[in-house]
C-alpha cells in the first residue's frame, strides 16, 4: 500500500516522461533513442545546434509528429499514439507563429480560447488580461500582420497559455527577435514558471539556457549527450581561469605544437581555434606578460588578451565538440545579424 502511494506521488511529480524515442525521415535519423523526464514546476531546456533534433523532439511531444518507436507520458497519461489525451494540459508556442494575420491580437486570443471550449465572456476577459500582461494592450485591435516580430512572439506565447495549461512547450522562443524583446520574453517565461507552469523549451542560445533553465539536456545528431542540473553542469568550470588571446598571424599559431605549449607553460592548457584565437585555461591566475612574449618571440603580435568568465558555453563545447562560433553563425543567420 505504501509503495503504491509512493509510486503515485512520483508519477504526479513528473510532468513529462520520454522513453527510447526514435524518429527518422527516410534515411535520416532525426532522433535516436532519447530518454528523459521533466519534473513538474521546472524549466527544462533542450540545447543543441540547428539540425540536432530539437524541433523533431518537441513536435513528437505535442503530437505534430508520430514517433517511430518509444513512449511519451504527459502528467502520467500515455499520449504516444493519441496526443489529444493531453491537449487540455499543454500549451504550445511553435518556432513560427501559427496565428491569423488578418485577425487582431484580441480576436486571435479569443479564437484560440474558443478552440478549448472556453465560454465567450471568460475568453474575452482572459484575452484582455493577457494583452495587458504582455504589454500589448495598445495593439489589441491592430491586425496581427502589422505586429513587429517581438510583438508577434509575445502574442503567440499569450495564445499558448490562454487555456491556463500546466505545461508549456516553447520552440526557440527568442529566435529572430530584437534584444529588448528577447529580454522581455525571457522574463515572461521566468514569471510563468514562478506561477507554477512547467516549461519545456528548445534553444540553440547557450546564454538563454543558462539564464532560464534548472536542468538542461544537450542534444547532438539526434542523441542526448548529457542531462543535468545547471549546478552540476557548471562544476567542472568553477574555479577555472580562462584567457582568450587573439594573435595577428593565424598561420603562426597553427605551427606551434602542443608539446611546445606544454614545455613553455606546463600548468596551462591551450585550446587553439580558428581566426587566430587561443584559449588558455588554468585553476590559477594566468600571467599575461609571459604569454605575450611567447607569441611575439615566434613572430606573432597579440592583438587582444581578454579574461572570460567560465560559463555553460565552456561545458557545451567540452561535451559536444561543437564550436561556439558555429552556434553564433547559426544565431546570426536566424536573426539577420541581430543578437
Amino acid at each position: 500500500m505504501e509503495r503504491g502511494k509512493q509510486e503515485m506521488e512520483r508519477e504526479s511529480s513528473t510532468a513529462i516522461e520520454v522513453s527510447d524515442l526514435r524518429k527518422s525521415f527516410d534515411s535520416v535519423k532525426a532522433v535516436e533513442g532519447i530518454s528523459f523526464s521533466v519534473v513538474s514546476g521546472e524549466i527544462f531546456g533542450l540545447l543543441g545546434p540547428n539540425g540536432a533534433g530539437k524541433t523533431t523532439t518537441i513536435n513528437m511531444l505535442i503530437g505534430l509528429a508520430r514517433p517511430d518507436s518509444g513512449r511519451i507520458r504527459i502528467n502520467g497519461l500515455d499520449v504516444t499514439n493519441d496526443p489529444k489525451y493531453a491537449q487540455h494540459l499543454i500549451g504550445v508556442v511553435p518556432d513560427e507563429s501559427n496565428l491569423y494575420p488578418e485577425l487582431s491580437g484580441f480576436e486571435n486570443l479569443c479564437f484560440c480560447a474558443a478552440l478549448y471550449g472556453i465560454p465567450r465572456q471568460e475568453r474575452e476577459m482572459r484575452a484582455k488580461d493577457l494583452l495587458n500582461r504582455f504589454g500589448l494592450k495598445e495593439a489589441a485591435d491592430r491586425k496581427f500582420a502589422g505586429y513587429s516580430k517581438g510583438m508577434k512572439r509575445k502574442l503567440t506565447i499569450a495564445a499558448g497559455i490562454i487555456h491556463k495549461p500546466s505545461i508549456l512547450f516553447l520552440d526557440e522562443p527568442t529566435t529572430g527577435i530584437d534584444v529588448a524583446s528577447a529580454r522581455q520574453i525571457r522574463q515572461m517565461i521566468a514569471d510563468l514558471n514562478s506561477s507554477g507552469t512547467t516549461i519545456f523549451l528548445t534553444t540553440h542560445y547557450i546564454e538563454e539556457a543558462e539564464r532560464l533553465c534548472q536542468r538542461i539536456a544537450f542534444i547532438l545528431s539526434g542523441e542526448i549527450i548529457r542531462i543535468d542540473t545547471m549546478e552540476n553542469l557548471l562544476k567542472p568550470v568553477k574555479g577555472q581561469y580562462i584567457l582568450q588571446i587573439t594573435i595577428s598571424e593565424d598561420s603562426m599559431l597553427k605551427e606551434i605544437s602542443k608539446d611546445e605549449f606544454l614545455a613553455a607553460f606546463p600548468s596551462l592548457r591551450f585550446d587553439v581555434s580558428g581566426s587566430g584565437q587561443v584559449k588558455v585555461r588554468s585553476h590559477q591566475q594566468i600571467p599575461v606578460g609571459p604569454l605575450v612574449r611567447f607569441f611575439e618571440e615566434r613572430g606573432g603580435e597579440v592583438l587582444e588578451a581578454r579574461r572570460i568568465v567560465p560559463s555553460l558555453e565552456e561545458v557545451f563545447v567540452e561535451l559536444t565538440g561543437v564550436k561556439v562560433d558555429l552556434m553564433k553563425k547559426e544565431k546570426e543567420k536566424s536573426t539577420g545579424g541581430v543578437l
